[in-house]
């Protein structure tokens, strides 16, 4: 842990963190989209789902889980293995905790000011969506 702010954060609710985490990687696939090009708002929107769906999550996660530190490794655990009272509308139950997990991996290093990281963390898993479709 980087300090003792951090140590809190990285221990609070999983919930927490993905919620804010959700936000923040919805905010840098809009901006991805928009440098891609693209300008009309429905297709913005269609690229940018393919983003943010639980599935493609899961798979960057699960992808990138190896390279991340432990501390990082276990929070995604954490965060996956969490029970959740809400139940996924459009996705695999597992695929959807995987994906919490992801949210709360990005949210933790939001909060915790660790931008740089965040940034590599979200940029890499941009590349891992983009080269599964």
């Amino acid at each position: 842990m980087e300090n003792i702010k951090d140590e809190r954060i990285i221990n609070s609710d999983p919930l927490v963190l993905a919620y804010i985490g959700d936000a923040v990687f919805e905010l840098a696939v809009r901006k991805h989209v928009i440098e891609s090009g693209l300008v009309k708002p429905n297709k913005l929107h269609a690229a940018a789902v393919g983003y943010v769906r639980a599935s493609a999550q899961a798979a960057a996660i699960k992808e990138l889980f190896d390279e991340l530190p432990e501390d990082r490794q276990r929070l995604v655990k954490r965060a996956r293995n969490h029970k959740s009272l809400s139940r996924p509308k459009n996705a695999d139950p597992v695929e959807y905790k995987w994906a919490t997990a992801f949210e709360a991996l990005i949210g933790y290093l939001h909060l915790a000011g660790l931008k740089e990281e965040m940034d590599d963390v979200i940029s890499k898993s941009i590349a891992i969506i983009e080269k599964s479709r």
